[in-house]
């Protein structure tokens, strides 16, 4: 069936297949102590412009939100969300699980807003029974966000600033990464987030890998013993390889942010025969998620021709739905939905 339900429902982009092949046969040191995963970490660096980063590699995007805030959060504090965060509706409680609270403020087509993160921390700042709350101690923002729309780099300047204010770290959820960064219109590049954040992570999973997200501590400033705190929450693979080698592939020749300007290139073509069927947008995203109001009747008929997400109802005759690309996605693929619609 023609799917345009999600961006990691093909296996992994050939080049990182066969990466994966060249190199099956040689043995390695394991648990990501391999050259590969060295030679991924490098070009990381180089990248990002981060010559002194810490990158570690873990299984998936829950085990990374929730191992990275449970490492740099103290018992007593919490992270502060979007009421949309993925931390906050899609990880099944992963975060609360390790102790910490998730403070949620109202999203913004997806976004928080540096003027609502201020004064939550006014009001937090001038209560006087703060001591008996959770404690904020981190930001989390996805980049892009779960409406597939992104922060400007002025927001997340004064984001960052708001952080420094009140002695917050912040964390960059980029399990999308590489859709955020090629998207039209965007100013922010890999050098520049790493400039303005205290962690983020490089998706893989979703942008042409088999698994695996790249942690990265851009000043060196991984917590203390993180690499066993990945074990504790189970995100470390024994053959670490797995993740090092499609990373080192990932990043040769720019292959990661080709793939994902790919798939820009057939979300722009999506929303064309989308608006030439008259289908109206529920907000407007330049990444690869399309998110659109269908009546109930026709979301249900075409349900059975497409896989794509029934995101939930507006009302009693509409329901909102997403459409994803990725960098699997054809101009044949688009073709057949044009047809269909």
């Amino acid at each position: 069936m023609l799917s345009f339900e999600c961006d990691y429902n093909n296996g992994a982009h050939p080049k990182v297949l066969q990466h994966l092949l060249d190199t099956n046969a040689t043995q390695s040191l394991t648990y990501g102590f391999d050259e590969w995963t060295e030679s991924a970490k490098k070009k990381i660096r180089l990248a990002c412009q981060a010559p002194d980063a810490d990158i570690f590699f873990l299984a998936g995007g829950t085990q990374a939100n929730a191992t990275v805030i449970d490492s740099m959060l103290a018992t007593c504090e919490a992270v502060i969300a979007a009421d949309t965060a993925h931390i906050n509706v899609h990880e099944a409680g992963a975060v609360e699980a390790s102790g910490h609270r998730i403070l949620a403020l109202p999203n913004h087509d997806g976004k928080m807003s540096p003027d609502d993160l201020q004064l939550f921390m006014e009001q937090f700042e001038n209560d006087e029974s703060r001591d008996h709350l959770a404690q904020p101690g981190m930001v989390y923002i996805t980049f892009p966000t779960e409406y597939g729309t992104v922060y400007q780099a002025e927001e997340i300047s004064r984001i960052q600033n708001i952080c420094r204010q009140y002695h917050l770290k912040l964390f960059i959820d980029g399990a999308r990464l590489g859709y955020g960064l090629m998207a039209d219109k965007g100013d922010i590049s890999l050098p520049w987030l790493a400039r303005h954040c205290d962690a983020f992570y490089i998706g893989g999973t979703k942008v042409g890998a088999l698994c695996g997200e790249a942690v990265v501590f851009p000043f060196g400033n991984a917590p203390r013993h993180f690499f066993s705190n990945v074990k504790r929450h189970g995100a470390l693979l024994a053959k670490g390889r797995l993740i090092g080698v499609q990373f080192d592939a990932l990043f040769t020749d720019n292959l990661y942010f080709d793939i994902s300007r790919h798939a820009i290139r057939m979300a722009n073509k999506l929303k064309t025969i989308l608006k030439e069927a008259d289908i109206p947008f529920y907000l407007e995203s330049p990444t690869n998620q399309q998110f659109v109001i269908l009546p109930n009747e026709r979301a249900r008929q075409l349900k059975q021709l497409v896989d794509f997400t029934i995101w939930g109802p507006l009302d009693n005759e509409h329901t909102l739905c997403r459409f994803v690309t990725s960098w699997a996605t054809t101009q044949k693929d688009i073709e057949q939905l044009r047809k269909l619609l």
